[in-house]
Order: structure tokens, then sequence, then C-alpha cells
């Protein structure tokens, strides 16, 4: 997103302590997009301080870290040793609170540590905001659990219908939430840095460490490589482009417990895994076709960033893809969970190559059109009028 200086804004300075489960340096989109969150705040001269899982100290990002965070115990995921959880640490959160006491807690994640934020935050009657980031209700059928959706859903339902307003990054899916009955649901968007994603950072000696010729066909895939992100329609897509382009090569960017699956089934696939900064914008401006089979998505941060890139988008219409792709224009949409669709729209994609590079133009265009600094104006009077729903005296911007 944009880092020039917002315009002098009459924000109030509000003290906001933010929880999360999952920040850099670990790789995902709501690590990155609270790490975003965090900055465009803190440029408005809001005071955060961030309650967060301890993380491997040696870690570049770690070392830049604020002296104001609080790093918090945790483990690794079973299965999932990419991801980690806070352990509950009520008591340790009572005590910073009551030395530091937050105008607002703003809980990101709804794992053991947010849990715990959320009691202590009751007691200290201290106002209480959330965001909806993850589905995790519908990770259940991808990992053989689906009895489980229903009680997920219950739990996320309980635990967000306590804050005063939840965040979602869509209109679409706040009317989902709104019909599970969660309640006071305020809708976020999302931006895109477009100075770091841009095709100005396409690399052809990248394509050619990737065995890639200069007129061949790179189609790729960022995130994880896990169940949940219907990886096997990506790769069932992609074999149909080999049908047509026999040279196109798939190039998966990004790690997780299908990884070793994966290189074993389809050696000859590309595996580049975890990339950030402009390595990861390079990876993407570097190829052709962006291939997002997803259905788990509460946005999708990878599609605007591949738009940003340059690349068209083939990926089902829900999400950011329903929001910033238009079909036939600057990508293509298949009806969600239609699979047929979505192979039929590859194939379609790459049969022109004209076409395929005025798509990948349409796309860079309308990620243009997302600044994120308004976004984190909208933030921060979203969370000034949580705020003040329990202190009249803090002083607000309406948020639009």
């Amino acid at each position: 997103m944009s880092h020039r200086t917002p315009l002098l804004t009459p924000w109030q300075p509000l003290h906001v302590s933010i929880v999360t489960e999952t920040y850099p340096p670990e790789i995902n989109g709501v690590a990155l997009t609270v790490a975003r969150w965090v900055q465009g705040l803190r440029r408005r001269g809001f005071q955060v301080d961030l309650v967060c899982v301890r993380q491997n100290a040696d870690s570049p990002l770690a070392a830049n870290d604020a002296p104001d965070n609080l790093h918090l115990p945790g483990f690794r995921i079973p299965g999932y040793p990419q991801l980690q959880a806070g352990w509950p640490n009520g008591r340790v959160l009572l005590a910073q609170w009551r030395q530091k006491r937050p105008d607002l807690v703003h809980i990101v994640t709804e794992g053991p540590l947010g849990y715990s934020a959320l009691r202590a935050a009751r007691r200290l009657s201290i106002p209480i905001s959330t965001s909806f980031h993850t589905n995790f209700q519908q990770y259940s059928r991808h990992y053989r659990l689906g009895w489980l959706a229903a009680p997920i859903t219950g739990y996320l339902r309980h635990f967000h219908n306590q804050g005063v307003q939840t965040l979602a990054p869509t209109q679409q899916l706040a009317d989902e939430l709104r019909s599970l009955g969660f309640q006071r649901i305020q809708v976020l968007a999302r931006g895109v840095d477009t100075t770091l994603f841009t095709p100005t950072r396409r690399d052809l000696m990248l394509r050619q460490h990737w065995g890639v010729a200069p007129k061949a066909l790179a189609v790729a895939y960022v995130g994880r490589l896990a169940a949940e992100k219907n990886l096997e329609l990506g790769i069932a897509a992609f074999q149909a482009i080999r049908q047509v382009r026999p040279d196109a090569r798939l190039i998966l960017v990004g790690d997780g417990p299908l990884a070793e699956r994966l290189r074993a089934r389809h050696p000859g696939f590309v595996y580049c895994g975890m990339r950030q900064g402009e390595d990861l914008a390079a990876h993407y401006a570097s190829a052709d076709l962006f291939l997002f089979p997803s259905l788990t998505e509460t946005f999708g941060n990878v599609v605007l960033e591949a738009m940003a890139s340059g690349l068209p988008v083939v990926a089902f219409d829900y999400a950011a893809a329903h929001t910033h792709v238009q079909s036939g224009h600057s990508g293509l949409l298949a009806p969600f969970g239609d699979a047929e669709t979505f192979i039929a729209a590859a194939t379609q994609l790459i049969r022109n190559p004209d076409r395929l590079a005025a798509m990948g133009q349409a796309a860079r265009h309308a990620a243009l059109q997302v600044d994120g600094e308004p976004i984190y104006d909208r933030l921060a009077a979203l969370l000034l009028r949580a705020a003040r729903g329990a202190n009249p005296c803090l002083s607000t911007l309406h948020a639009t």
C-alpha cells in the first residue's frame, strides 16, 4: 500500500491494544494485513500496543520490533507447523492493561490468546473491537472434520458478538456473517501496495531459472500449500492448460502441510517456497497468469497482489475476486464452487496471447484504483467510534 504521508486529519490520539496470534515474521495474509494496520494507525498518531505470539528473535522483522509490543508464548498447530497459536494468558494481559490501560482492545484472532484477551478486556470494562479474517468453519471439511462446522460457527459468533463491532473485508462477507447471526458488522476494505507489486519487476533470469522459455507460459499460484486452498482443482486446471500449451509450467509460491506430497506427486512443477517483499513481487510479475482455486477465503490478498503485478486472474466469484476482478476484462470468474467452469476459464484465457496480455494490463489498472491510505483512515475512524461508544469524552470522525 502507499506509504505517502496522510493528509493532516483531526484524529484524537487513541491508545489501542491489538491482539493477534499471527504476525510477521510469519508470512500469511492475516499477519501482513495486521502489520500494515499497525503502521497505518501509527502514522496517524495512534499509540498501538501489539500483543502477539513470540517469534524467532533472529528474524530481521523481529529485530525492528517496537518496544511497546508484548510477546507471549505460543505453540505450533499440530499438522500445520507453519502456523502457531498463543496460549491463554489472561493474568499477564490483566496486569498489562491495568498498568497501561488502552482506550480500546482490538482482537484479530479467535484462538486461546484471543479468547483470554476477550475475557480480560471485559473484566476491565475496556471496549472490544474484533475483525473476521479466517473462515475456520469452512476449513473443517477439508480435514475430514465437517461435523465441526456448526460448533465452530457457533463459537465464532459467540466470540465476535461480545465486541462493539466486527470488521469484515467485503460487503459480501458482511452479509454472509449477518445471515449467520453475527452482529454489528462493519466493512473495512483491503488495499495493495502498487509500488511493490508492479509489472516492472518482471525478471527474465528468474523465468529462465524456472525453466520457462521467453515466449512460454508461466502459470502461478501464491499461497499456502494446504488442503483448504483447493489445490487439486488448480492442478487439474493447469493440466488442462498443458493440453493447449505444452510449454506451460506451474509455479507454486508458498509452503504448507501439502508441500512434500505435492513434490512427490508432481516433480515437474516449480516449487519456490515462501517468498516476501521484492522477491515475492518479482515472482508474481515474472508469471503470465494467476490461478486461485480457493473456496475458503475471507478476502484473498494474493488476488490484488497478482492484479497489481499485471496478471489476469482466474478465480471463483467471491471475496477479493468478486470485488476487484471484472470477468472478461481483467480475468475470468467461475460461479462459486463450479470446478468445470473454473477449468474452462483457465484454458480459454491462454488460447489468445494478445487477450491474455490485455487482461493483464486491465488488472494492473484496476489495482491502481485501490488506494491504501483511505482504508487506514476508515480503520482509524471505526476504532475511534468503537472507543467513543464506551467513553463519550473521546471525539471521532464519522466512519463513512
